[in-house]
């Protein structure tokens, strides 16, 4: 947690003048137990009654002043917690946006959530916590103790006695409950996994019939966190039962040896009930602490995991200024590539070009590498070997912003964002002109539905109220929006039928001349009219040429086409 104080900093004020008020509200709570023993020994014992009304309005004042402290300090707690927790959350949050595809894989997008959620809201909690009670509570127990010996030090030996029994207690309920926490919070990002998995994929859960089956995962899950929860409740339960048999069993014992000396005339009323009233406040101020305790080991947990994102040094960054472009004849080179997502290689010392306002394809079985190559392109990962350069720069010395400006990159799985149809075509393009939108659906075969449903027309999260075609149409459209020179179709059509698939390859050939085109598909259909096609076999080139000759001189290719015209689907 001390390496998460620097989000601290822009709240000075409120850390130091929260815990004085709140220390200045210990302060008047310690007095009160010697003003209830000057009415009782001076008042009630001799029947003062003004006495008693003056004891009894000091008190009142007591009490205002110290819940006026107290709720100064609440506020200042609030904000303090409320803004640390603001801060620390949008910076994790740009913090994530720096990360490659890299990170993504080994933290996982259910983790990242319940990290910059759960994880930040229990810091924020010990934030507030810190204000308000971690001056108060020491200072109230510690102040207790010598109150009590101002009052008599015989009988607050039983008291100083009790203090270091409980926070041995509250030491070894603290090493034994630590990393569980810990192990609860891994658990929830399990949970958080099955939830996003099920929101994710509940169309092709309903549709096996699978829902019972899911049910019992997600049981698992939460009967697996639920087990590591009640073990850690467990040892926290013992806190309030054993610091309250060592309090009462102290309290029992300042009675039983306080009532003795009552009787010998060595301690009067009103002491023994002060000395009580003390004891109860060291109870009370102890058991607080036990909750700290509780509240501060989940915090230090999650502070690991906070940490943890902030310590990941992104494996992809973008330098300041891009290298220069050249006007040559290749807009992508690939210059003995290699790389694999962690393991052994997907592709190896992999050459290949691509001319300049060419249109070319790329082909092959699943798993052949075809998206790894426009991962690539986009510099979503760095190669292991070799160098991708896009404009003869390499793509590691170009900014990203200016690298994903150039090259524009369509997905087979549809994004769509909550908003307007508008919004979601010039999304993260500046300077995007009606005329380009409006041009950029007509080549997508958007226009129709677009004009049909308006601009301003509301997608749903995920786009989830469109068609899988209508998705893809404006995937595309939106990257022709910003017109780059760079377009990669990475089986980005597999929605559209036959006509709508054609009329789109038709319209990008006519109306785009002069953008590289990169279209990644696994049918012969889409790329058959290609200038180059490039046919990848388990990360090698199998071949490449034209259609007519691969067809004479690619058995993979020839493989494919073949398998496809005989479904029927070559046309």
């Amino acid at each position: 947690m001390f390496k998460l104080r620097r989000f601290m900093i822009g709240y000075r004020k409120q850390l130091f003048l929260g815990p004085l008020f709140k220390l200045i509200e210990a302060i008047f709570e310690l007095a009160v137990p010697l003003v209830v023993a000057s009415m009782i020994d001076k008042g009630v014992k001799t029947g003062d009654t003004g006495y008693i009304w003056r004891m009894g309005g000091l008190l009142l004042v007591l009490g205002i002043v110290g819940l006026c402290s107290t709720l100064v300090c609440q506020y200042y707690a609030s904000a303090a917690s409320q803004g640390v927790g603001t801060v620390l959350r949008r910076e994790l949050f740009a913090h994530i946006q720096t990360f490659s595809h890299v990170e993504f894989d080994r933290f996982g997008a259910h983790s990242l959530v319940t990290r910059v959620t759960s994880d930040v809201n229990q810091l924020q909690l010990a934030v507030a916590m810190l204000i308000r009670l971690c001056v108060r509570v020491p200072f109230l127990a510690v102040g207790a103790v010598i109150m009590a010996f101002t009052v008599d030090v015989r009988s607050a030996l039983i008291i100083l006695a009790a203090t270091p029994m409980i926070a041995l207690v509250l030491y070894w309920i603290m090493r034994k409950t630590a990393p569980l926490f810990g192990i609860i919070q891994k658990k929830l990002d399990r949970i958080s996994q099955v939830i996003r998995e099920n929101t994710d994929g509940v169309r092709v859960i309903r549709a096996f019939a699978r829902e019972e089956d899911e049910v019992e995962r997600f049981g698992e899950a939460n009967e697996d966190l639920a087990g590591t929860v009640i073990g850690a409740g467990r040892i926290s339960a013992l806190l309030n039962p054993l610091t309250y048999m060592i309090m009462y069993t102290a309290t029992a014992l300042l009675l039983y040896l306080g009532g003795r000396r009552i009787a010998a005339d060595a301690l009067t009323q009103g002491q023994l009930v002060a000395l009580v009233n003390y004891m109860n406040q060291i109870l009370l101020a102890l058991i607080v602490a036990a909750n700290l305790v509780v509240i501060f080991t989940k915090a230090s947990a999650s502070a690991v995991r906070v940490n943890e994102i902030f310590d990941t040094v992104p494996t992809v960054f973008s330098p300041e200024v891009s290298a220069a472009a050249d006007t040559g004849d290749n807009a992508v080179v690939f210059d003995h590539v290699s790389f694999g997502y962690g393991g052994d290689n997907v592709i190896d010392s992999f050459c290949w070009q691509v001319k300049r306002g060419s249109t070319v394809g790329i082909i092959g079985g699943t798993g052949s590498g075809k998206s790894t190559l426009a991962s690539l392109i986009m510099r979503f990962y760095d190669v292991t070997e070799g160098a991708v350069r896009v404009n003869g720069a390499d793509v590691r010395d170009q900014r990203l912003d200016d690298l994903r400006r150039t090259a524009a990159l369509v997905l087979q799985k549809a994004e769509l964002f909550s908003g307007t149809l508008e919004e979601n075509i010039r999304f993260g393009r500046s300077g995007v002109t009606d005329q380009d939108i409006t041009e950029a659906l007509d080549i997508a075969q958007a226009k129709d539905f677009a004009g049909q449903k308006g601009w301003d027309f509301h997608i749903e999260e995920g786009g989830k109220n469109l068609s899988g075609g209508q998705r893809q149409r404006l995937n595309i459209a939106r990257a022709l929006a910003g017109r780059p020179d760079i377009l990669i179709l990475d089986d980005s059509a597999s929605a559209l039928d036959t006509v709508t698939d054609s009329a789109l390859r038709k319209a990008i050939r006519e109306r785009l001349q002069g953008m590289t085109l990169i279209i990644i598909s696994q049918r012969i259909a889409a790329v058959r009219e290609a200038d180059s096609i490039l046919v990848l076999d388990n990360g090698a080139v199998a071949g490449e040429g034209t259609h007519d000759e691969l067809m004479a001189s690619c058995s993979v290719y020839r493989e494919i086409a073949h398998s496809q015209s005989e479904g029927g689907i070559l046309s």
